[in-house]
């Protein structure tokens, strides 16, 4: 497309950005958030709230055990966590020390965990764990063997951030999974909570550069197993940077407070976290998303001023009676992504919330994740995935033919900008087939641009 014609209807006043705004790593670009907004909640977690101090505390101590245990600058942690403070706290610390995070799921086979592990430890990086009791016990102990370069197992449970007698409660009514530790030939294995009793709070004194790895995060893509998108800080702030200022957020820093039904082992849970930290906003931790109770009430005591979620997940929420009792005056958007919301329930949700506070996205774990979004202030079209944003460039071909479509014709899309990852992990023909000589990302989806 010779020409970005759909800035015509991107909101007044914005512009694509001078590239040097993302020209630093993820870990200086949230550095201001703990030395700004010290003594803000940064997430609460069934009713345990944890400030920004410390939770940059914390990470610090995370940092200084993984340095302990021989992981440098280049090495890999995968985090094997639901959204708990867990979860906050190795993500960040790793990438205090220059490793490389991936998000696990919990809920993947022995199977697929072990394929993940392994092709994590193909380059011969060294490769750490963070889990649950109950996953070491039911699932990584079987595949143990099998994992050569797993050199270090980090292990806690779902609920050892909360007070004793919940621990103890929600273990005895056994709402609380739990699992039984016990040694793994050739590995070590670290209790998560002894962690803060052990090592410094300073703050580590390791060089990144933008350059550096951040993530390797794995996706379907669009054919074969799984693979590991590798996004680099530049790459992660640069879309941090970009959506906020499509959204107006850069100027609310430590004022909003959010809610996100999405996993942070899933790039669109992991890429609301980062935004929430980097502008100093509260969040609400969310175990279990389709418990729309526990939302609710989480919603009623701290009023989150944004909701990020999947379709189906708003579709829960608009079911459940206690949602449409709420006062939702402080909501100020919804932000829909990973599937196509449908335009009736949209409606009806919007009843609920007010006028025009759905925004649907469109993104892919390979662009970190965010390309397209349907305008903040101005026209929303329900049922499309919205404009390019700020620094991207779009286009739909034939995709048989890589030939450039006229408005109005179906084809495959395709994204080149700051996000776009800089290729497959271990799989340099898959990235090959993905990104093509200009650097345009093939997603494998189809679009239509209209007018």
């Amino acid at each position: 497309m010779s020409e970005k014609f759909w800035k015509k209807s991107w909101d007044p006043g914005l512009s694509d950005l001078d590239p040097k705004e993302w020209e630093t790593t993820f870990i200086d670009a949230i550095r201001p958030t703990f030395e700004d907004f010290p003594n803000k909640i940064a997430f609460e977690f069934m009713g345990v709230e944890v400030s920004f101090t410390e939770f940059d505390l914390y990470s610090n101590q995370f940092a200084h055990m993984l340095i302990e245990n021989g992981f440098k600058k280049g090495d890999i942690i995968g985090i094997n966590l639901p959204n708990t403070p867990q979860y906050m706290i190795s993500w960040v610390g790793a990438l205090k020390v220059g490793c490389i995070v991936s998000g696990i799921s919990p809920l993947l086979s022995s199977e697929q965990m072990q394929y993940q592990l392994n092709d994590l430890g193909a380059g011969k990086k060294k490769v750490g764990s963070v889990t649950l009791d109950a996953v070491f016990e039911h699932r990584l102990k079987e595949i143990a063997s099998n994992l050569p370069q797993l050199d270090l197992v980090i292990t806690t449970n779902v609920a050892d951030f909360l007070p004793k007698f919940k621990q103890v409660l929600g273990k005895l009514l056994k709402k609380v999974p739990t699992g039984k530790i016990t040694p793994l030939e050739g590995k070590k294995i670290v209790n998560f909570m002894d962690i803060f009793e052990k090592y410094s709070t300073e703050l580590p004194d390791i060089k990144l550069t933008p350059d550096d790895l951040a993530y390797i995060q794995y996706t379907g893509g669009t054919t074969g197993p799984p693979k590991g998108a590798m996004l680099t800080h530049r790459n992660a702030v640069a879309d941090l940077v970009i959506v906020q200022k499509w959204l107006g957020w850069d100027n609310q820093r430590g004022m909003g407070l959010a809610s996100s039904g999405f996993p942070l082992f899933h790039i669109a849970g992991l890429f609301f976290c980062e935004n929430c930290v980097y502008l100093g906003w509260t969040q609400l931790l969310i175990v279990n998303p389709r418990d729309t109770d526990y939302i609710c009430k989480g919603m009623k005591k701290y009023k989150p001023t944004v909701l990020v979620n999947v379709a189906t997940l708003f579709h829960l929420l608009l079911k459940n009676p206690k949602f449409k009792e709420l006062d939702h005056t402080n909501l100020d958007c919804c932000i829909s992504s990973a599937a196509p919301f449908p335009k009736e329930i949209q409606k009806d949700f919007e009843e609920i919330i007010g006028s025009g506070k759905i925004l649907e996205v469109y993104g892919m774990t390979e662009s970190s994740p965010l390309s397209v979004m349907n305008p903040s202030k101005g026209k929303k079209k329900l049922g499309s995935i919205g404009l390019p944003i700020l620094n991207v460039d779009l286009k739909i071909v034939n995709p048989e033919t890589g030939e450039e479509l006229k408005r109005g014709e179906a084809g495959e899309l395709c994204v080149r900008g700051p996000m776009v990852m800089i290729g497959y992990y271990n799989k340099p023909e898959e990235t090959k087939n993905a990104i093509d000589k200009d650097n345009y990302l093939h997603t494998g989806d189809v679009g239509i641009f209209d007018e």
